[in-house]
């Protein structure tokens, strides 16, 4: 049996927190995606009920109005949630769930499973952060200001989390990453 069974990892958007994950998903079998809810529109890289589960704006709320989720939080406008069910079905899996939240989600989620561990993704400066996104998105997204200020909130929580990660080299951030989850996992 693991150790431990959710692992929540947050991070400022263009921080890099999907890329250590893919790696790790590589490393350590053991670990499965969580697939969130979110009503933002889908980037053309990606795949519904891969990624994300797409859903309207009313679909979430009806959701949310059935106790669906674990926990929900509107992020830079759009609507994101955790589905009860997908965490207990990897769990019934023997398997660790792992997860991206933003900062309100892993409130919830901790209080909820006070045994979840979390890991901050931190950017080695907001301006390497912003041009990440940039460089990511091909275009400056029509809320780079708002993910920008709500990134330095974010960063301002980092030391709230169990452990923190800082994304400047990939290979060494993934090594120190790795270290971590060995020593949960």
């Amino acid at each position: 049996m693991n150790k431990t069974r959710l692992l929540i990892i947050a991070a400022p958007s263009g921080a890099g927190k999907n890329s250590l994950m893919r790696q790790a998903f590589q490393d350590f079998p053991v670990l499965k995606d969580v697939v969130t809810f979110t009503t933002r529109d889908r980037r053309p890289h990606e795949v519904h009920g891969v990624d994300y589960q797409f859903v309207r704006r009313a679909e979430f709320e009806e959701k949310i109005g059935q106790n669906f989720f674990a926990e929900w939080a509107n992020v830079h406008d759009a609507l994101y949630g955790t589905s009860r069910q997908s965490l207990e079905a990897i769990w019934a899996e023997m398997r660790v769930a792992i997860m991206d939240a933003d900062v309100q989600g892993v409130e919830k989620l901790s209080s909820l499973y006070p045994d979840a561990v979390t890991i901050f993704i931190l950017p080695p400066s907001i301006e390497e952060l912003k041009r990440r996104i940039l460089s990511r998105d091909d275009k400056a997204p029509e809320n780079l200001e708002l993910r920008l200020r709500n990134a330095e909130k974010e960063i301002q929580m980092a030391h709230k989390f169990d452990y923190q990660v800082i994304n400047e080299d990939f290979e060494k951030s993934y090594e120190r990453f790795k270290q971590i989850l060995e020593e949960l996992l």
